[in-house]
């Protein structure tokens, strides 16, 4: 009975998960007088997708949040490997109360330090600048806690089987723990550049101009025209946003379940 339920409440989330998409591809591939109506015989069109790659420079949106994801996914991948193999493995005054700090910054949320990042940037000169929009995300807190979880179940007597081999201590982490915890960076990775490809409202705040803008706020541009919202064009312009997510995750979500199911075992 209860395998019953799972596999329709699996269901279920699966068609709310798949409805919105397709009236989203319904809408970009049909005419605008279409958008809002079904009707079999509406003519298919690319139109809307030439009209949205017209309206902005979508190329320059796409570098932009390209260079935006993988400066941040660099540096908490550094970042956060350093400090969480620190904490499973050095005992040094105060390790406890820092990583209680790393812990209590999970409970803020990112846009209530918007006017603190803010005037942290304009004091750096970076304003209007992708290392802006990157800085302030650049340590993780979720992804220390998750690669200090990590670390911690590896064996102790595989750094000294290393440390025998002459091998130093960012040797035994780059040649033990690193390799150890390649699943849980798999699925740290997705999270981030996941979250960071679709972040709207810092990017909005800490740029102005065309050349620094990421995808997320190029969409504005076509919910501010005096004629109002051509739906068809800013579905299209959507997809186009939200494309190579999908196919990245259509590509790879055996091995997205996979990470994430290896890294809760953890």
């Amino acid at each position: 009975m209860f395998d019953m339920l799972e596999t329709a409440g699996a269901w279920l989330l699966g068609i709310l998960w798949v409805l919105p998409l397709l009236f989203a591809l319904w809408t970009a591939f049909h005419p605008g007088a279409y958008a809002v109506r079904f009707d079999p015989a509406a003519p298919l069109t690319l139109e809307n997708f030439a009209s949205a790659w017209a309206a902005a420079p979508f190329p320059r949106y796409l570098l932009n949040t390209v260079a935006l994801v993988t400066m941040i996914l660099a540096g908490q991948l550094l970042l956060c490997t350093l400090a969480a193999y620190a904490f499973a493995r050095f005992d040094f005054r105060g390790r406890q109360a820092a990583f209680l700090l790393v812990l209590l910054q999970l409970l803020l949320m990112p846009d209530a330090l918007v006017v603190e990042n803010y005037r942290s940037m304009h004091a750096l000169g970076l304003v209007d600048s992708v290392a802006a929009m990157a800085l302030p995300y650049m340590a993780s807190a979720f992804g220390i806690f998750l690669l200090r979880q990590t670390f911690k179940t590896v064996p102790g007597e595989l750094d000294d089987a290393a440390r025998v081999e002459g091998a130093g201590t960012l040797g035994i982490l780059w040649r033990v723990y690193v390799p150890l915890a390649r699943p849980v960076y798999v699925a740290y990775g997705l999270v981030s550049i996941s979250y960071h490809w679709n972040n709207f409202l810092w990017p909005l705040i800490i740029t102005n101009s065309v050349t620094t803008r990421p995808l997320t706020v190029g969409l504005s541009v076509f919910a501010s025209t005096d004629q109002g919202i051509d739906w068809s064009v800013i579905t299209a312009a959507t997809l186009m946003t939200a494309a190579p997510l999908l196919v990245a995750f259509l590509l790879f979500q055996r091995q997205f379940v996979q990470s994430f199911m290896r890294a809760g075992i953890r």
